[in-house]
């Protein structure tokens, strides 16, 4: 049984959820990203972002706490992709905490997900993510997740191409 707790992101979570996602950012991508543009992503910026989606419920927010330790969060909710089905969904984002990294903190977000979404009708489940980050195309996959071959593509993402491959599964 996790040691984990999820639940539904509040609006008083926003800071922690931006003080995660950039935190994290910074560790998973070292290497991938150049340093600028891991410097550039900042907590104010993700603050407004997290606020928005927690108050109009776009996309949904759940967060995973360890005790009143906030970790981790995970963002869901309809594909964002133009021609997918109505009854497909996506992990728009899902980062916990380096220091709580193979400890379940992940599985029990997913888990989450994975619920939200079955509740909202969907019957599969999408991430888009970079190929070069070996950490979460192997949780990825490890949770089920099978890559979509055609779907490669090329992104900007601050100041270089980088590229990442949508990944699918069947919900359940």
């Amino acid at each position: 049984m996790s040691i984990y707790k999820v639940r539904p992101a509040v609006r008083r979570d926003a800071k922690a959820i931006a003080e995660i996602h950039v935190n994290t950012w910074k560790e998973a991508y070292e290497g991938i990203l150049p340093e600028a543009d891991l410097n550039a992503v900042s907590v104010e910026k993700r603050l407004k972002q997290w606020s928005e989606a927690i108050e109009f419920n776009d996309p949904q927010v759940q967060v995973v706490m360890d005790d009143d330790r906030m970790v981790g969060f995970v963002a869901f909710d309809r594909s964002r992709d133009p021609k997918s089905r109505a009854t497909t969904g996506e992990i728009w984002a899902l980062y916990v905490l380096p220091g709580d990294w193979d400890q379940g903190a992940g599985l029990a977000l997913w888990d989450a997900a994975n619920e939200g979404l079955e509740d909202e009708g969907c019957t599969e489940v999408t991430a888009w993510v970079m190929l070069r980050n070996e950490r979460a195309m192997r949780f990825f996959e490890l949770a089920g997740f099978k890559r979509e071959l055609p779907t490669a593509r090329t992104t900007a993402l601050g100041s270089v191409k980088v590229e990442e491959i949508r990944l699918k599964r069947k919900l359940g």
